[in-house]
Protein backbone atom coordinates (compact mmCIF):
# COMPACT_ATOMS: atom_id res chain seq x y z
CA UNK A 1 0.00 0.00 0.00
CA UNK A 2 1.09 3.63 -0.89
CA UNK A 3 1.24 6.16 1.74
CA UNK A 4 1.14 9.83 1.70
CA UNK A 5 5.26 9.94 2.02
CA UNK A 6 6.00 8.23 -1.31
CA UNK A 7 2.98 9.59 -3.56
CA UNK A 8 4.78 12.58 -2.28
CA UNK A 9 8.04 11.52 -3.18
CA UNK A 10 7.02 10.71 -6.84
CA UNK A 11 6.11 14.29 -8.21
CA UNK A 12 8.50 15.94 -9.71
CA UNK A 13 6.68 19.09 -9.12
CA UNK A 14 5.78 19.43 -5.48
CA UNK A 15 3.66 22.40 -5.64
CA UNK A 16 1.57 20.43 -7.94
CA UNK A 17 1.31 17.49 -5.06
CA UNK A 18 0.74 20.72 -2.67
CA UNK A 19 -2.13 21.91 -4.55
CA UNK A 20 -4.20 18.29 -4.50
CA UNK A 21 -3.97 18.66 -0.97
CA UNK A 22 -5.66 21.81 -0.97
CA UNK A 23 -8.63 22.16 0.09
CA UNK A 24 -10.80 25.70 -0.43
CA UNK A 25 -11.12 26.28 3.10
CA UNK A 26 -7.83 26.74 3.08
CA UNK A 27 -7.70 28.69 0.17
CA UNK A 28 -10.09 31.27 2.13
CA UNK A 29 -7.51 32.05 4.87
CA UNK A 30 -4.93 32.35 2.56
CA UNK A 31 -5.73 34.62 0.08
CA UNK A 32 -4.02 34.23 -3.19
CA UNK A 33 -1.61 31.45 -2.54
CA UNK A 34 -2.79 28.82 -4.63
CA UNK A 35 -6.35 28.11 -5.65
CA UNK A 36 -8.15 24.88 -4.54
CA UNK A 37 -8.07 20.96 -5.65
CA UNK A 38 -11.50 21.28 -7.35
CA UNK A 39 -9.89 21.22 -10.50
CA UNK A 40 -7.74 18.62 -10.16
CA UNK A 41 -10.29 16.53 -8.61
CA UNK A 42 -12.79 17.10 -11.37
CA UNK A 43 -9.31 15.71 -13.56
CA UNK A 44 -8.42 12.37 -11.69
CA UNK A 45 -12.62 11.54 -11.42
CA UNK A 46 -12.39 11.00 -15.17
CA UNK A 47 -9.41 9.77 -15.66
CA UNK A 48 -10.48 6.59 -12.92
CA UNK A 49 -13.53 6.24 -14.04
CA UNK A 50 -11.88 5.72 -17.34
CA UNK A 51 -8.68 3.82 -16.17
CA UNK A 52 -11.01 1.23 -13.70
CA UNK A 53 -13.63 0.88 -16.60
CA UNK A 54 -10.76 -0.23 -18.80
CA UNK A 55 -9.23 -2.96 -16.88
CA UNK A 56 -12.62 -4.27 -15.63
CA UNK A 57 -13.62 -4.23 -19.38
CA UNK A 58 -10.48 -6.15 -20.35
CA UNK A 59 -10.15 -8.43 -16.81
CA UNK A 60 -13.89 -9.79 -17.59
CA UNK A 61 -14.65 -10.20 -20.93
CA UNK A 62 -17.76 -12.28 -20.91
CA UNK A 63 -19.45 -9.77 -18.21
CA UNK A 64 -22.48 -7.30 -19.42
CA UNK A 65 -22.35 -4.02 -18.78
CA UNK A 66 -24.06 -3.89 -15.72
CA UNK A 67 -22.26 -6.19 -14.23
CA UNK A 68 -19.59 -3.78 -14.99
CA UNK A 69 -21.14 -0.75 -14.15
CA UNK A 70 -22.16 -2.44 -10.43
CA UNK A 71 -18.32 -3.71 -10.28
CA UNK A 72 -17.02 -0.18 -10.97
CA UNK A 73 -19.14 1.57 -8.66
CA UNK A 74 -17.92 -0.85 -5.87
CA UNK A 75 -14.39 0.11 -6.85
CA UNK A 76 -14.14 3.60 -7.16
CA UNK A 77 -17.21 5.18 -4.45
CA UNK A 78 -17.05 7.35 -1.84
CA UNK A 79 -16.28 4.48 1.07
CA UNK A 80 -13.95 2.84 -1.02
CA UNK A 81 -11.89 6.05 -2.07
CA UNK A 82 -11.76 7.37 1.24
CA UNK A 83 -10.96 4.04 3.49
CA UNK A 84 -7.94 3.81 0.78
CA UNK A 85 -7.44 7.03 2.16
CA UNK A 86 -7.34 6.93 5.81
CA UNK A 87 -4.69 3.64 4.92
CA UNK A 88 -2.48 5.54 3.97
CA UNK A 89 -3.20 8.71 6.53
CA UNK A 90 -4.13 10.92 3.98
CA UNK A 91 -5.79 12.92 6.34
CA UNK A 92 -2.87 14.16 8.17
CA UNK A 93 -1.41 15.65 5.06
CA UNK A 94 -4.54 18.23 4.09
CA UNK A 95 -4.41 21.71 3.80
CA UNK A 96 -7.79 22.70 5.90
CA UNK A 97 -8.58 26.43 7.59
CA UNK A 98 -9.00 25.92 11.04
CA UNK A 99 -12.61 25.62 11.26
CA UNK A 100 -12.72 22.79 8.89
CA UNK A 101 -10.01 20.95 11.00
CA UNK A 102 -12.16 21.29 13.96
CA UNK A 103 -15.19 19.96 12.34
CA UNK A 104 -13.48 17.05 11.39
CA UNK A 105 -12.44 17.27 7.72
CA UNK A 106 -9.58 15.29 8.67
CA UNK A 107 -11.67 12.13 8.66
CA UNK A 108 -14.44 13.25 6.67
CA UNK A 109 -14.93 10.61 3.69
CA UNK A 110 -16.19 12.83 1.02
CA UNK A 111 -13.24 15.32 1.33
CA UNK A 112 -10.68 12.34 1.67
CA UNK A 113 -12.54 10.33 -1.62
CA UNK A 114 -12.25 14.18 -3.37
CA UNK A 115 -8.86 14.14 -2.51
CA UNK A 116 -8.15 11.50 -3.77
CA UNK A 117 -9.15 12.54 -6.72
CA UNK A 118 -7.32 15.23 -6.69
CA UNK A 119 -3.74 13.55 -6.20
CA UNK A 120 -4.99 11.10 -9.58
CA UNK A 121 -5.29 14.46 -11.52
CA UNK A 122 -2.25 16.06 -10.31
CA UNK A 123 -0.30 12.45 -10.71
CA UNK A 124 -1.96 12.63 -14.86
CA UNK A 125 -0.98 16.47 -15.27
CA UNK A 126 2.85 15.78 -13.41
CA UNK A 127 4.16 12.20 -15.17
CA UNK A 128 1.21 11.63 -17.66
CA UNK A 129 -1.26 8.54 -17.79
CA UNK A 130 0.68 5.69 -17.49
CA UNK A 131 1.46 6.52 -13.59
CA UNK A 132 -2.21 7.25 -12.84
CA UNK A 133 -2.71 4.27 -14.20
CA UNK A 134 -0.11 2.17 -12.46
CA UNK A 135 -0.96 4.21 -8.96
CA UNK A 136 -4.90 3.51 -9.79
CA UNK A 137 -3.94 -0.03 -10.59
CA UNK A 138 -1.87 -0.78 -7.66
CA UNK A 139 -3.91 0.97 -5.03
CA UNK A 140 -7.71 0.87 -5.89
CA UNK A 141 -7.76 -2.04 -7.89
CA UNK A 142 -5.89 -4.23 -5.72
CA UNK A 143 -9.30 -5.82 -4.26
CA UNK A 144 -10.72 -6.49 -7.43
CA UNK A 145 -11.09 -10.40 -7.78
CA UNK A 146 -11.90 -10.50 -4.03
CA UNK A 147 -15.21 -7.78 -4.72
CA UNK A 148 -15.87 -9.70 -8.16
CA UNK A 149 -16.16 -12.85 -6.07
CA UNK A 150 -18.60 -11.79 -4.07
CA UNK A 151 -22.20 -10.60 -4.73
CA UNK A 152 -22.17 -6.95 -5.55
CA UNK A 153 -23.93 -4.60 -3.31
CA UNK A 154 -27.00 -3.59 -4.86
CA UNK A 155 -28.17 -0.12 -5.31
CA UNK A 156 -30.22 0.44 -2.04
CA UNK A 157 -26.99 -0.95 0.24
CA UNK A 158 -24.77 1.49 -1.79
CA UNK A 159 -26.75 4.73 -1.52
CA UNK A 160 -27.21 3.65 2.39
CA UNK A 161 -23.24 3.49 2.68
CA UNK A 162 -22.77 6.72 1.28
CA UNK A 163 -25.57 8.76 3.09
CA UNK A 164 -24.25 7.83 6.19
CA UNK A 165 -20.84 8.26 5.53
CA UNK A 166 -22.16 11.84 5.07
CA UNK A 167 -23.26 11.99 8.25
CA UNK A 168 -27.30 11.59 7.53
CA UNK A 169 -29.81 9.25 8.67
CA UNK A 170 -30.62 6.50 6.39
CA UNK A 171 -32.60 7.08 3.51
CA UNK A 172 -36.52 6.51 3.42
CA UNK A 173 -38.66 5.48 0.63
CA UNK A 174 -41.89 6.53 -0.06
CA UNK A 175 -44.57 6.01 -2.12
CA UNK A 176 -45.93 8.63 -4.32
CA UNK A 177 -48.12 6.50 -7.09
CA UNK A 178 -49.65 3.16 -7.60
CA UNK A 179 -51.44 2.17 -10.74
CA UNK A 180 -52.37 -0.68 -12.44
CA UNK A 181 -54.37 -3.64 -11.79
CA UNK A 182 -53.07 -6.35 -9.17
CA UNK A 183 -51.35 -8.28 -11.89
CA UNK A 184 -49.48 -5.57 -13.72
CA UNK A 185 -49.01 -3.06 -10.53
CA UNK A 186 -46.45 0.17 -10.92
CA UNK A 187 -44.90 1.97 -7.81
CA UNK A 188 -43.20 5.01 -8.19
CA UNK A 189 -40.89 5.61 -5.05
CA UNK A 190 -39.05 8.57 -4.02
CA UNK A 191 -35.98 8.33 -1.75
CA UNK A 192 -35.78 11.13 1.46
CA UNK A 193 -32.60 11.64 2.34
CA UNK A 194 -31.95 14.54 5.23
CA UNK A 195 -35.94 15.60 4.40
CA UNK A 196 -35.00 16.13 0.63
CA UNK A 197 -36.20 14.21 -2.33
CA UNK A 198 -32.37 12.55 -4.13
CA UNK A 199 -34.10 10.46 -6.68
CA UNK A 200 -37.41 8.80 -7.82
CA UNK A 201 -37.66 5.27 -9.63
CA UNK A 202 -40.64 3.13 -10.64
CA UNK A 203 -41.53 -0.66 -11.30
CA UNK A 204 -43.70 -3.69 -10.94
CA UNK A 205 -43.15 -4.17 -7.16
CA UNK A 206 -42.56 -1.75 -4.37
CA UNK A 207 -38.91 -3.14 -3.99
CA UNK A 208 -37.94 -2.63 -7.23
CA UNK A 209 -39.10 0.76 -7.63
CA UNK A 210 -36.85 1.54 -4.43
CA UNK A 211 -33.78 -0.11 -6.32
CA UNK A 212 -34.64 2.57 -9.01
CA UNK A 213 -34.98 5.26 -7.11
CA UNK A 214 -31.82 4.53 -4.81
CA UNK A 215 -29.73 4.35 -8.97
CA UNK A 216 -30.97 7.43 -9.63
CA UNK A 217 -29.56 8.63 -6.40
CA UNK A 218 -26.33 7.62 -6.61
CA UNK A 219 -26.14 9.14 -10.30
CA UNK A 220 -27.07 12.35 -8.99
CA UNK A 221 -24.91 12.38 -6.25
CA UNK A 222 -21.85 9.94 -6.33
CA UNK A 223 -19.71 10.16 -8.33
Amino acid sequence: MTDIQNIKDSFKDNNLFDHALTHRSWVNEHKGQRSSNERLEFLGDAILEFVVSREIFNKYPGREEGYLTALRANLVNTVALSEFAKKMELGSALHLSKGEEESGGRTNPSLLADTVEAIIGAIFIDRGLPAASEFIKENLMSEVEKKASEPLKDPKSRLQEYVQSQGFTAPKYKVIEESGPDHNKKFVIDVIVNETSWGKGEGKSKGAAEQAAALQALGKKVK
